[in-house]
C-alpha cells in the first residue's frame, strides 16, 4: 500500500513544474510527503494488537480451555465521558507492578478519563485491600480495576459492586467468580509450561529449585501446575517447590535457605523477584557460580539481568499491555460496548536470540519512572 502510494507521489511531482521550484523546495516537499506517508502507514499498523480472546461461557484459566480466538484488538483513543476508575493491586514492591502502574496513568491521560490507585503493600494485605477497595468505590467511582491478592476473598464485593451495575474487571492475578464484567488476565499456567519446556530443552539430567510465588492468589497455583506438566524432559528434578511473598528479602531468604541445605542445585526457576534474588545470590557467592536463572514472568531488572547474560530466559505476560487493555475494557464496558469479555496478550518467552527484538514497552515502565497514585482525581461523590 506504501509503495503504491510513493509511485503516485512522483507521478504528481512529475505534473509540477520543477523551473517554477527551487530545487531545496523539491527535495523539502518530497521528504515531507514521504514522511507523512510513512507516519500513516504505521498508525494504521498500530491500531490493533494480537490478543487472545475467550467467549464469555468459558473460563480462561482452564488449562485444558482451548476455545479462544487470536483477534486484532484496536484501543480506544477517547473515552466518550471522564469516568472515574479505581484501581487496586497487591504492591508496587518490584518493578513489575509498577510498569502495571506506569500503563494505567499513562492510558488515562490518553483517553481522558480519571484515576485513583491504591496499592495494598503485599499479599498478606486482604484486609488493607478490602478496606481501600471500599473507600475508593463509596467515593462515587464508575469502575473498579481489581488485582487481588487472594483468589477468593474479595468475591463478596465483586457481587456488590456488579449489581450495583459498577464495572469490575479481574487484572492479572485471576478471581475465581463468574460476577466480573470482564477479565484481563493472561493465564499464567502458559507461563509456567512454556518456561518448563524451554528448560527442557536446553537442559539435561540438572536439580531445580522453584518458587512459584505467594499461596493466596490465583496466578502462582497455576504457573506451578504448568510448570510440572511443562517438564518433559523426566532427567530434571524439582528438588524443592518453596512458596512465599514477592518482596525482594523474604524471596532472598527462602533461596539461601534452601541451597544451604540442597547441594548441586543447576537452576533456580521461579517469579521475577525469586530471579533477582538468585542473581545476585549467584554473583555474592562463588560456589553458586554454576547455577542457571530463569524466571516465569518478566520485570525491568529481569529485562536488565537479560542484557548483562546473567538470566537464561524469561516469560513476559506483558503485564504493561494487561494493564492498558484492562482500562480499555472498562470504558468499552462503560460505553456499552460489549464485544469483549475475557482477554489478554500472547505470552512470549525472551532470551538472547529475541532481546533485541522484543517489545519492552509492553512489559516494563520508562527510565526514570515513579508510581503515580491519581490521574485527574476527584472529590468524593462529585459528578
Amino acid at each position: 500500500m506504501l509503495q503504491s502510494q510513493i509511485e503516485l507521489l512522483f507521478i504528481h511531482i512529475k505534473i509540477i513544474s520543477v523551473k517554477k521550484l527551487k530545487k531545496i523546495k523539491l527535495i523539502l516537499f518530497i521528504s515531507t510527503l514521504l514522511y507523512f506517508l510513512h507516519c500513516s502507514a504505521n498508525e494504521k499498523s498500530l491500531q490493533a494488537t494480537k490478543i487472545k480472546s475467550w467467549p464469555k461461557q468459558y473460563n480462561s484459566w482452564d488449562p485444558e480451555n482451548t476455545a479462544f480466538k487470536k483477534i486484532d484488538y484496536p484501543f480506544l483513543k477517547k473515552a466518550k465521558n471522564k469516568w472515574k476508575v479505581c484501581v487496586s493491586i497487591p504492591h508496587l514492591k518490584d518493578s513489575y507492578w509498577l510498569a502495571v502502574n506506569y500503563a494505567l496513568v499513562d492510558h488515562a491521560k490518553k483517553l481522558g478519563v480519571r484515576m485513583r490507585i491504591k496499592q495494598a503493600g503485599g499479599y498478606t494485605e486482604l484486609l488493607k485491600q478490602r478496606t481501600q477497595i471500599k473507600t475508593c468505590m463509596d467515593s462515587g467511582a464508575d469502575a473498579l480495576i481489581l488485582s487481588s491478592v487472594d483468589t477468593e476473598k474479595l468475591n463478596d464485593l465483586i457481587s456488590d459492586y456488579t449489581n450495583q451495575n459498577k464495572v469490575v474487571i479481574d487484572l492479572i492475578n485471576y478471581v475465581n467468580t463468574t460476577n466480573v464484567s470482564g477479565r484481563v488476565a493472561v493465564n499464567y499456567y502458559d507461563n509456567g509450561k512454556m518456561t518448563a519446556e524451554y528448560l527442557s530443552n536446553i537442559a539435561d539430567d540438572v536439580r531445580v529449585l522453584w518458587l512459584p510465588g505467594p499461596k493466596g492468589p490465583g496466578w502462582p497455583k497455576a504457573a506451578d501446575k504448568g510448570f510440572l506438566k511443562g517438564l518433559k524432559n523426566k532427567s530434571i528434578e524439582v528438588v524443592e517447590t518453596l512458596w512465599g511473598d514477592t518482596g525482594y528479602s523474604k524471596q532472598y531468604e527462602l533461596i539461601k535457605s534452601s541451597l544451604l541445605k540442597n547441594k548441586n542445585i543447576d537452576y533456580i526457576v521461579g517469579n521475577t523477584v525469586a530471579a533477582e534474588a538468585a542473581v545476585d545470590i549467584v554473583r555474592q557467592n562463588k560456589a553458586y557460580k554454576h547455577i542457571e536463572v530463569m524466571s516465569y514472568y518478566y520485570s525491568k531488572n529481569i529485562h536488565r539481568a537479560l542484557k548483562r547474560k546473567q538470566i537464561v530466559a524469561a516469560a513476559s505476560d506483558k503485564q504493561a499491555q494487561q494493564a492498558k487493555l484492562a482500562l480499555d475494557l472498562a470504558v468499552r464496558l462503560l460505553e456499552e460496548d460489549y464485544r469483549y469479555f475475557q482477554i489478554a496478550p500472547i505470552v512470549e518467552i525472551v532470551d538472547s536470540s529475541n532481546l533485541n527484538t522484543f517489545d519492552s514497552k509492553t512489559s516494563i515502565s520508562p527510565r526514570g519512572f515513579r508510581p503515580i497514585f491519581s490521574v485527574s482525581d476527584w472529590k468524593n461523590n462529585d459528578e
